[in-house]
């Protein structure tokens, strides 16, 4: 049954809403994601050299796999989906890991690596799931401000360029594209009304690329009618070749994935108003990332997860139907057949998609700190467990390049700044709330909830 009711009435998360309203707001979600997958693809074609006919094949690859994701964590079925309103996207360091792996051996050897981490993480599950009662909202909070400041270091970047030594690096004029972006999508927000005000960020993208076009900025050059329908190749490297220890680097982002996926699960929960059963409900995004994934490898993609990204966007239209990450999931998968929208998409200059990005972004650091303000943040131990984390996972972020010769493995954990203090998060919170001694009699509680005690 895919309607859940509570006293008569249809929860908010599983209303249907009109059909305009939902291929709205879908695209809405279509446009905001959209660069994630392109980036991805053209950074795995640029650096292993791929010629323009794959790099066209993985791109529709890439968005079918992503509209197939969508809609299985949107609608759910036979325990695979969360049933929340997700959009699933390449992950950025399961691309690189895949980079890495391909040189190191081959495509071939890559594609291997995402099929059998996809099994993988079937196997790791279960005892995953025992653990999820060291996450309450002290450690999701955490976790949730690190993904946001992570995230807007990332559109930062897109918006500045990621070499300073390029002639166009800080360019003003993509500086100045990005928050006239925003101040569109902020004067929507503040003057529009109804539907129109919800589809601020569609408004304030579409803004920021007329504003493009009339300053000489967005460029057509990689735009074209033909031709019209794109297929992606299933196999596109050949029979995949299966390496256990080629796909390590893989397997151990994939328990990071699944601690990021529990922050996201929680989050989005709370941001569509749905009582969730932590263990049934993490478990469900959770398998759903890791059968999409097993498909992913098939048509030559990395890993495909569930996205933080769409977070925001629910935030900020205050719109809560999964049906419209279902029409947006449609979406995607028709844009993954026909070659001129894949094309149009990238017409959109970075600084435009950098600078929606940046609000969607901060929204989630905000949420973040919502969560927190739940908890006692005067008891010493609380304030230790967010210290910590938060010096361990901004460390990364904002110094990076600082576990560059760790050993791969290592960096690959310790330089994923959100993994790394939610982990740091959960340590922690076990080590002051869920040892012996946490569980002697104490003083009288503060006002404010203890944190992980009270949620535990």
């Amino acid at each position: 049954m895919l309607e859940t009711e509570t006293a008569g009435k249809i929860a908010p998360v599983d209303e249907k809403l009109p059909l305009r309203t939902l291929l709205a707001f879908g695209l809405q979600h279509v446009l905001v994601m959209a660069a994630s997958p392109i980036a991805s693809v053209f950074l795995m074609s640029r650096v292993l050299g791929f010629d323009a006919a794959l790099t066209s094949s993985l791109l529709s690859a890439t968005f079918l796999i992503c509209g197939l994701g969508t809609l299985l964590q949107s609608i759910g079925y036979a325990g695979f989906g969360s049933r929340l309103p997700f959009i699933m996207l390449p992950g950025g360091a399961p691309i690189i890991l895949f980079i890495q792996i391909a040189q190191q051996y081959d495509v071939a050897t890559a594609s291997g690596a995402v099929i059998l981490t996809g099994l993988f993480y079937f196997i790791v599950l279960p005892v995953f799931k025992r653990l999820l009662r060291f996450f309450p909202s002290l450690v999701i909070g955490t976790m949730l401000l690190l993904v946001g400041v992570n995230l807007v270091k990332i559109l930062g970047l897109l918006i500045v360029g990621r070499n300073p030594e390029a002639a166009d690096f800080a360019d003003p004029g993509n500086i100045f594209l990005a928050f006239a972006t925003i101040a569109l999508t902020v004067l929507m927000a503040r003057f529009l009304k109804g539907i129109f005000k919800q589809l601020a960020i569609l408004g304030g993208l579409i803004g920021g690329t007329l504003v493009a076009f009339l300053i000489g900025a967005m460029h057509t050059d990689n735009f074209s009618m033909t031709p019209l329908v794109g297929v992606p190749d299933v196999l596109p490297f050949g029979m995949p070749t299966f390496d256990i220890i080629a796909a390590l680097p893989l397997m151990i982002f994939c328990m990071i994935s699944m601690v990021e996926a529990t922050g996201q699960t929680v989050a989005i929960g709370e941001v569509v108003g749905k009582e969730l059963d932590k263990e049934r409900d993490v478990a469900r995004t959770i398998r759903g990332d890791a059968i999409i994934s097993f498909l992913g490898g098939f048509f030559g993609t990395s890993l495909i997860i569930t996205s933080g990204e769409n977070i925001g966007v629910v935030q900020a239209t205050g719109v809560r139907s999964r049906w419209v990450t279902v029409a947006a999931g449609c979406m995607l998968i028709v844009i993954s057949f026909l070659a001129p929208f894949t094309s149009a998409i990238q017409v959109i200059p970075d600084a435009v998609i950098g600078g929606t990005g940046l609000v969607l972004f901060a929204i989630v650091g905000v949420m973040g700190i919502e969560m927190l303000r739940r908890t006692d943040l005067r008891d010493s131990s609380n304030m230790y467990v967010v210290a910590v984390a938060l010096a361990v996972g901004l460390f990364p972020i904002l110094v990076p390049g600082a576990y560059s010769h760790f050993p791969t493995g290592i960096a690959a954990f310790l330089g994923n700044g959100v993994a790394a203090g939610a982990i740091t998060a959960a340590v922690l919170n076990a080590l002051f709330h869920h040892t012996r001694a946490a569980r002697q009699p104490a003083p009288e509680a503060a006002p404010l909830d203890k944190g992980a005690q009270s949620q535990s």
